[in-house]
């Protein structure tokens, strides 16, 4: 559930209610704001403040990642060449 709250100072603010939370995503979450020196409240948010910003970035697609991951690589010799061959099914021993 989503609603938004009109603060004193005239500030729209988006309230976030959040049921069915695992007790242990809850125990971890109050854990990493004790880590952080926040409330449990101000990590969430600076979680979702992170998760937002990140949204924006633009994603590089899989074949580029292998692209990059395998540039300078290679072959360390010549594949035979293959047209003209006849296709054969495979054969599995059971």
């Amino acid at each position: 559930m989503i609603s938004v709250v009109v603060l004193c100072l005239g500030v729209l603010m988006a309230q976030f209610v959040v049921r069915d939370l695992e007790e242990e995503v809850k125990v971890r979450l109050k854990r990493r704001a004790q880590r952080h020196g926040r409330s449990m409240e101000e990590e969430i948010r600076h979680i979702l403040r992170n998760a937002a910003k990140e949204s924006g970035r633009s994603v590089t697609k899989l074949g580029s990642q292998m692209a990059a991951r395998f540039r300078g690589g290679g072959l360390l010799k010549e594949l035979p060449e293959l047209s003209g061959q006849v296709a054969r099914a495979a054969e599995f021993k059971s």
